[in-house]
């Protein structure tokens, strides 16, 4: 699989996270295109085409309809969400040096915040300490769902240059979205989401494509 391939790419290459165990989670998963799976665009194309609808809409026999690739990115998120609760409550309070605060200079560090990125982060000095750090791999139709759901139902907060279109695009291969996720514990509430950056591409910088 590809996402798998990336993920030992990065980890191979990566200077924070070469001893993370990495965990595969079948809700992660292309989206499934049933009688036109492993066929190319055009052939997809072709079909909706005959069928009268066009792609994305189309969903061919036996495949996943866009709901149901939303639906199955909200229960991997929610999911995603009481584990980290959960761990987070079994683990002692994380030092001071991971403050929210801290956060942007790090991130300023590791990504050169262009104009796809936040120029400032709603922090402040109260805001809670950073309890996670995860890593998300996956395809950009489906990643883009997710991220759909993030601005229409948690109503996720943009970078100033950032449009909503540009947000809900499919990202291109290795594309890097980083995102600040606020979940309460023992509250029933919606989390509350800031986009970083949006499909940065600068780590590619000087690579050679091959085959």
């Amino acid at each position: 699989m590809k996402t798998e391939t990336t993920v030992h790419g990065i980890l191979e290459n990566s200077k924070f996270c070469q001893d993370m165990t990495v965990t595969y989670d079948s809700r992660l998963r292309e989206r499934k295109y049933g009688v036109a799976e492993g066929q190319g665009v055009a052939e997809l194309r072709a079909m909706a085409k005959a069928a009268g609808e066009e792609c994305p809409l189309f969903t061919p026999s036996g495949g996943e309809t866009l709901d149901q690739v939303k639906m199955r990115g909200i229960d991997f998120f929610e999911f995603l969400c009481q584990l980290i609760l959960k761990e987070a409550g079994q683990k002692e309070s994380c030092s001071s040096g991971t403050s929210a605060n801290c956060l942007e200079t790090s991130l300023a560090e590791i990504f050169s915040l262009g104009e796809n990125c936040a120029s400032k982060f709603n922090s402040d000095s109260e805001a809670p300490e950073l309890v996670a750090s995860v890593l998300v791999v996956s395809h950009g139709a489906y990643m883009k769902s997710l991220f759909d759901y993030f601005l229409t139902d948690l109503e996720c907060s943009l970078p100033a240059t950032q449009s909503k279109s540009e947000f809900v695009s499919v990202s291109p291969n290795t594309g890097i979205s980083v995102f600040i996720i606020n979940i309460e514990k023992g509250r029933e509430v919606k989390p509350t989401i800031q986009c970083v950056c949006m499909n940065l591409q600068d780590h590619l910088n000087g690579v050679t494509e091959t085959c």
